[in-house]
Protein backbone atom coordinates (compact mmCIF):
# COMPACT_ATOMS: atom_id res chain seq x y z
CA UNK A 1 0.00 0.00 0.00
CA UNK A 2 1.50 3.18 -0.83
CA UNK A 3 1.69 6.09 0.97
CA UNK A 4 2.72 9.90 0.14
CA UNK A 5 5.83 9.41 1.34
CA UNK A 6 6.63 6.31 -2.02
CA UNK A 7 5.31 8.54 -3.98
CA UNK A 8 6.94 11.35 -3.38
CA UNK A 9 10.34 9.24 -3.31
CA UNK A 10 9.31 8.22 -6.70
CA UNK A 11 9.75 11.85 -7.96
CA UNK A 12 13.17 12.36 -5.66
CA UNK A 13 14.63 9.11 -7.75
CA UNK A 14 13.11 10.47 -11.19
CA UNK A 15 14.75 13.93 -10.61
CA UNK A 16 17.99 12.25 -9.02
CA UNK A 17 18.34 10.66 -12.52
CA UNK A 18 17.93 13.77 -14.24
CA UNK A 19 20.68 15.15 -12.39
CA UNK A 20 23.07 12.32 -12.96
CA UNK A 21 22.39 12.84 -16.36
CA UNK A 22 22.96 16.51 -16.46
CA UNK A 23 26.23 15.84 -14.67
CA UNK A 24 27.18 13.29 -17.43
CA UNK A 25 26.47 16.17 -20.40
CA UNK A 26 28.87 18.61 -18.57
CA UNK A 27 32.31 19.95 -20.20
CA UNK A 28 34.84 18.80 -18.45
CA UNK A 29 35.98 22.22 -17.76
CA UNK A 30 32.76 23.30 -16.11
CA UNK A 31 33.80 22.88 -12.37
CA UNK A 32 31.47 24.97 -10.65
CA UNK A 33 27.94 23.83 -12.37
CA UNK A 34 29.76 19.73 -11.55
CA UNK A 35 30.01 21.35 -7.98
CA UNK A 36 26.27 22.37 -7.92
CA UNK A 37 25.06 19.49 -9.27
CA UNK A 38 26.99 17.01 -7.00
CA UNK A 39 25.40 19.22 -3.95
CA UNK A 40 21.69 18.73 -5.33
CA UNK A 41 22.59 14.60 -5.85
CA UNK A 42 23.76 14.68 -2.35
CA UNK A 43 21.30 16.89 -1.45
CA UNK A 44 18.33 14.44 -2.67
CA UNK A 45 20.01 11.35 -1.53
CA UNK A 46 19.81 12.12 1.57
CA UNK A 47 16.18 13.16 1.71
CA UNK A 48 15.38 9.77 -0.15
CA UNK A 49 17.15 7.95 2.80
CA UNK A 50 15.13 9.80 5.28
CA UNK A 51 11.96 9.06 3.28
CA UNK A 52 12.67 5.23 2.98
CA UNK A 53 14.12 4.75 6.45
CA UNK A 54 11.53 7.22 8.21
CA UNK A 55 14.32 8.80 10.57
CA UNK A 56 17.76 10.92 9.78
CA UNK A 57 20.37 9.20 7.89
CA UNK A 58 22.82 10.38 9.95
CA UNK A 59 21.28 8.94 13.27
CA UNK A 60 22.40 5.92 14.88
CA UNK A 61 19.61 3.78 17.46
CA UNK A 62 16.99 5.49 19.19
CA UNK A 63 13.40 5.19 18.93
CA UNK A 64 12.80 6.57 15.02
CA UNK A 65 11.99 3.35 13.29
CA UNK A 66 11.98 2.57 10.17
CA UNK A 67 8.75 2.31 8.99
CA UNK A 68 7.27 5.68 10.42
CA UNK A 69 5.37 6.79 7.99
CA UNK A 70 3.36 3.34 7.64
CA UNK A 71 2.78 4.10 11.38
CA UNK A 72 1.35 6.84 10.66
CA UNK A 73 -0.95 5.76 7.85
CA UNK A 74 -2.18 2.94 9.67
CA UNK A 75 -3.27 5.02 13.18
CA UNK A 76 -4.98 6.99 11.12
CA UNK A 77 -7.40 4.24 10.80
CA UNK A 78 -8.48 5.60 7.67
CA UNK A 79 -8.43 2.41 5.52
CA UNK A 80 -9.18 0.25 8.46
CA UNK A 81 -13.01 0.67 7.77
CA UNK A 82 -13.36 -0.24 5.01
CA UNK A 83 -12.39 -4.10 5.43
CA UNK A 84 -15.60 -4.13 7.92
CA UNK A 85 -17.81 -4.60 5.27
CA UNK A 86 -16.02 -7.82 3.84
CA UNK A 87 -16.19 -8.85 7.31
CA UNK A 88 -19.12 -11.57 7.99
CA UNK A 89 -19.53 -14.22 10.27
CA UNK A 90 -21.19 -17.99 9.99
CA UNK A 91 -24.92 -16.54 10.11
CA UNK A 92 -24.13 -13.86 6.82
CA UNK A 93 -24.26 -11.42 9.62
CA UNK A 94 -22.04 -8.24 9.44
CA UNK A 95 -19.20 -7.72 11.93
CA UNK A 96 -18.38 -4.78 13.36
CA UNK A 97 -14.92 -3.50 15.10
CA UNK A 98 -15.02 -1.59 17.72
CA UNK A 99 -12.55 1.74 17.89
CA UNK A 100 -9.97 0.03 20.26
CA UNK A 101 -9.81 -3.57 17.65
CA UNK A 102 -9.37 -1.14 14.84
CA UNK A 103 -6.39 0.76 17.21
CA UNK A 104 -4.82 -2.66 18.04
CA UNK A 105 -5.40 -3.66 14.45
CA UNK A 106 -3.48 -0.72 13.44
CA UNK A 107 -1.08 -1.69 15.92
CA UNK A 108 -0.21 -4.97 14.45
CA UNK A 109 -0.33 -3.71 10.73
CA UNK A 110 2.32 -0.75 11.65
CA UNK A 111 4.74 -3.69 13.33
CA UNK A 112 5.07 -5.56 10.10
CA UNK A 113 7.09 -5.04 7.26
CA UNK A 114 5.69 -4.37 3.55
CA UNK A 115 6.42 -8.41 2.85
CA UNK A 116 4.86 -9.22 6.34
CA UNK A 117 2.00 -7.65 5.69
CA UNK A 118 1.79 -8.74 1.97
CA UNK A 119 2.54 -12.78 2.50
CA UNK A 120 0.35 -12.52 5.90
CA UNK A 121 -2.80 -11.63 4.64
CA UNK A 122 -2.16 -13.01 1.21
CA UNK A 123 -1.68 -16.27 3.10
CA UNK A 124 -4.55 -15.76 5.88
CA UNK A 125 -7.16 -13.29 4.11
CA UNK A 126 -6.71 -14.82 0.34
CA UNK A 127 -5.60 -18.37 1.12
CA UNK A 128 -3.34 -18.25 -1.20
CA UNK A 129 -0.11 -21.10 -0.57
CA UNK A 130 3.09 -20.42 0.28
CA UNK A 131 4.17 -21.09 -2.87
CA UNK A 132 1.80 -18.90 -5.16
CA UNK A 133 2.74 -15.95 -2.65
CA UNK A 134 6.51 -16.69 -3.46
CA UNK A 135 5.68 -16.69 -7.26
CA UNK A 136 4.06 -13.36 -7.60
CA UNK A 137 6.52 -12.12 -5.20
CA UNK A 138 9.67 -13.59 -6.81
CA UNK A 139 10.93 -14.85 -3.74
CA UNK A 140 11.84 -18.38 -2.28
CA UNK A 141 8.80 -20.18 -0.41
CA UNK A 142 10.98 -20.35 2.50
CA UNK A 143 11.19 -16.51 2.35
CA UNK A 144 7.19 -15.92 2.32
CA UNK A 145 6.96 -18.88 5.34
CA UNK A 146 10.00 -16.34 6.93
CA UNK A 147 8.16 -13.67 6.44
CA UNK A 148 4.79 -15.28 7.74
CA UNK A 149 6.18 -16.72 10.73
CA UNK A 150 7.70 -13.16 11.74
CA UNK A 151 4.03 -11.71 11.45
CA UNK A 152 2.93 -14.81 13.82
CA UNK A 153 5.22 -14.11 16.32
CA UNK A 154 4.25 -10.14 16.30
CA UNK A 155 1.06 -10.40 16.80
CA UNK A 156 1.78 -12.90 19.15
CA UNK A 157 3.85 -10.18 21.23
CA UNK A 158 1.74 -7.74 21.05
CA UNK A 159 -1.55 -9.91 22.16
CA UNK A 160 0.29 -11.10 25.31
Amino acid sequence: MKNWADKLLVEYKEGRNALHQMKANLHEDNFEDETQINSMIESMTFAMDWMETGRRPDTYGGVDKGSIYQRQFFESIDVIPDITEELYDIDSKQLYMTTEEKKALAKIFATWSHKERVCYIAHEVQKKSFQKIADELKVSKGAVQSYIKRARSKVKELVS
